[in-house]
Order: structure tokens, then sequence, then C-alpha cells
């Protein structure tokens, strides 16, 4: 095989035991596959750099395998930190929980509602075991610490994302994933993308497919596109809450 012969090019040794055939979309590879003559597993799903991905593109079950770990941490972390001080407990979220819930959302941000008030109620959960919090609601509780939803959170990654693509500040080709659109004379800011028809779900929650919708509704006169920083700290101030759902 090709990859076989390039490792052993390069004199970089290949983990087989890690190796996997996993079958995306209706076509399916049925013949088998080997790595130095080891014969490679048919999977369901498998774990590539942290993100568990299946054979039907479900992130349901990566999301629940997240929320459960960060469950578990902010429950240590409530019962280790004997503190009333509501900056201290608020940052080791952000620290050591927040992380877990956010680690390449731009792969796999959810589209059902279910998987995002699953991700949410965590936030929720710890907010409110917080000193003096209690009897707000979720929305006051973030608004009293300074804290955006992690729906919000994940919105902005896609189009701080989408902003590196479309400008070239990373190393993929934009037309890979995005198309700019072909009309010019439109409302708005100048680089508006072209949105594919999708014919499955799956499709449709692609990144290349749910951003577009909001990146085309920014507006010129609160988005700043000049630099990437200029980007992030306009995006704080605009209002994105038409685009979320939970």
């Amino acid at each position: 095989m090709q990859l076989t012969d390039w490792a052993q090019m390069w004199q970089l040794a290949i983990s087989i035991n890690k190796c996997c055939v996993l079958n995306v979309g209706k076509t399916k590879v049925e013949s088998k596959l080997y790595i130095d003559g080891c014969l490679l597993p048919f999977v369901t799903e498998c774990r590539d750099l942290g993100v568990t991905m299946t054979s039907d593109l479900s992130m349901s079950n990566r999301i629940s395998v997240i929320v459960a770990k960060a469950h578990q941490r902010a429950n240590i972390i409530l019962c280790c930190f004997v503190s009333r001080d509501r900056k201290l407990l608020v940052r080791a979220f952000e620290v050591y929980v927040r992380p877990i819930l956010e680690y390449n959302s731009v792969i796999w941000s959810p589209v059902l509602k279910k998987d995002i008030v699953s991700i949410e109620k965590y936030s929720g959960g710890y907010t409110k075991r917080l000193p003096g919090l209690k009897n707000l609601t979720y929305q006051e509780r973030l608004k009293h610490l300074n804290l955006s939803s992690l729906e919000l959170r994940r919105l902005r990654a896609d189009l701080v994302m989408c902003y590196k693509i479309v400008f070239g500040l990373v190393s993929v080709h934009c037309t890979h994933f995005l198309q700019l659109s072909p009309l010019t004379h439109t409302r708005g800011h100048p680089y508006k993308l072209f949105k594919q028809h999708s014919i499955t779900s799956v499709g449709s929650s692609f990144f290349g497919n749910r951003v577009i919708n909001v990146w085309n509704n920014l507006a010129q006169d609160t988005v700043d596109f000049t630099t990437l920083q200029k980007f992030k700290t306009s995006l704080m101030s605009s209002d994105l809450s038409q685009f979320l759902q939970g």
C-alpha cells in the first residue's frame, strides 16, 4: 500500500492496532485491506484526533460521552474548591470543564435541539450551584457572570473558522468547503457564500452548510472584516440570538 511505502520511506512506524476501516455514506468498501500483512477490521465508529466518528456521521454518541465527562469534572471542582468566590469557581469551570465541551466543536457542533440542550444543561447546572445564583434563570446567571452560552460560543467558533478559510489564514483550500456567491449586487458584506442544496440531514449539518446562513447575515455595519482580531472583537458585540436554538 502507498501508506506503508510512505511510512518506510520516512521511517515512521504505523500503529497498526489503531488502524481500521470505517465506511461513511452509501458506498461501502467491502474488499479486505491490509497493512504489513495485518488485516484491518471494519468498524462502525472510530476515534480520530480525539473526536469519535461514526459511519452515519452522527455526533450524538460523542456528545453523550463529553457531557458525562464534563459533569464528572464539574462535580469534582465543586467538591474540592471550598470557596464562595464566584470568580474562582467560574475560572475553574472555564479552565477544566468548558474545554471538554468545546474541543474541535467546528467538526461536531450539533444541530439537533436535544443535543444542544444536553450540552447546555451542564453549564446551567454548574452555574446554578454557585453561591447566590440558585434562584436566577440560566440567562440571568450567564449575564450576572458575564458568560456566553456554550451554543453561542460554538457559533462564534464556526464563524471564526469560516473567516480563516475565506481569507486563507489556514492550510485549507476554500473551494473544498466553501464557495463564494456569484451574486455581487446584494445587501450586506461582500464576502457572502453560496449555499449548495443538501438532500441529507448530515449534509445540511456539515460545517460548510450550517455556517453559511449566519455568515451571510452578518451585518456589515457591526462586523469588521479588516483583520481576524477585529472580526473576533466585533462578533462579541453582534446579536446572533436569532440563530440559536437552545
